[in-house]
């Protein structure tokens, strides 16, 4: 059914780091992309997430993409505005999730967010399903997002009556433990600072919305990610240490559990998602998991040469087309 294709970098940009670093910091516009509609979805008791929705004149008919972005992201990240001015164009409803906390929505929870909180988009499917009568979504997710996908994906015989079609994923963390590892490597030292001065902010956001309930004295202590969970991400959510929270919210856990068209897209120079976390025997032996993985292409970065039918954005225009063809598919079913 998918027809891969080969990514080929914009000149210049064939090495890794220097590809994800051009991806971040270049800035980009999306031309007749409109404003979004911003919704506020409860997710449990006593948290919000925020949406920015865009609309199909014909929603209900038309199929909806969920996306959610990687670590410390937001809605507005580049990749997230560049999905949704694709699959627009292919006639599909989109909505960019900023997961809790994020997108300046630590008011919204008195809890954190964590790489393999499925429950969050579950809930916002689930809701605009029954507000707007939608029925068939797909999910795209970059990184830490990505991760997210994957696992919701596996967790999907546990959901009944989830109308998730597909889902596609960007560089995905789906080996927590890899990829923390991997950003101690000495060459990823900017990749990590960038990371924790990001997370630490948002803690100290946090205690000031929600006096006493998060002590920062460990923040001064803390000089990589994997003592940051330790000390936060994995106590907030039940886990313990960040061991077992790496353990338990890796999407390779279920990866095996995956029953409808999943997209992997990766780049064997990113920077710090080793890629031998996709040649598992989990995945080579799910024939519903397709891997793209490419020479180039670095983290999240895939910028290629535009043409005149494409901004060069490859790793986009990649999910969106694999997942209109599985919808396709299943309106060639039905």
């Amino acid at each position: 059914m998918f027809a891969k294709s080969t990514f080929v970098p914009a000149r210049g940009l064939s090495a890794g780091h220097v590809i994800t670093i051009y991806a971040w910091a270049r800035g980009r516009t999306y031309p007749g992309l409109p404003s979004p509609e911003m919704r506020l979805i409860w997710v449990d008791a006593e948290s919000q997430v925020r949406a920015d929705c865009y609309w199909q004149d014909d929603r209900k008919a038309s199929p909806t993409l969920l996306c959610l972005h990687g670590l410390e992201g937001s809605s507005e990240k580049h990749y997230m505005r560049g999905l949704a001015h694709k699959a627009l164009r292919r006639s599909w409803n989109v909505v960019l999730l900023n997961q809790r906390n994020c997108g300046g929505t630590e008011h919204l929870t008195p809890g954190l967010y964590h790489s393999g909180l499925t429950a969050d988009p579950i809930a916002v499917i689930r809701a605009l399903a029954t507000a707007e009568g939608l029925s068939r979504f797909s999910v795209a997710g970059y990184s830490l997002g990505g991760n997210i996908a994957i696992k919701l994906a596996g967790e999907l015989p546990d959901h009944s009556n989830l109308p998730v079609v597909s889902v596609a994923a960007v560089c995905p963390t789906i080996d927590l433990a890899l990829c923390s590892e991997a950003l101690q490597w000495r060459q990823n030292l900017l990749y990590q600072l960038n990371f924790l001065k990001g997370l630490k902010a948002r803690m100290r956001r946090k205690a000031a919305a929600f006096p006493g309930r998060y002590d920062l004295a460990p923040l001064g202590r803390i000089h990589t990610i994997r003592e940051f969970d330790d000390a936060y991400t994995a106590p907030a959510h039940g886990f313990g240490t960040a061991a077992q929270y790496y353990e338990l919210a890796s999407a390779l856990r279920v990866v095996n559990r995956i029953s409808i068209p999943a997209l992997i897209i990766a780049a064997e120079n990113d920077p710090f998602v080793p890629v031998s976390q996709y040649r598992v025997d989990a995945i080579r032996a799910n024939a519903h998991v397709h891997v793209s993985l490419q020479r180039h292409g670095g983290h999240c970065g895939f910028v290629g040469r535009p043409t005149a039918d494409s901004d060069g954005y490859w790793a986009e225009q990649t999910a969106v087309d694999f997942l209109s063809q599985t919808h396709s598919h299943e309106d060639m079913k039905a």
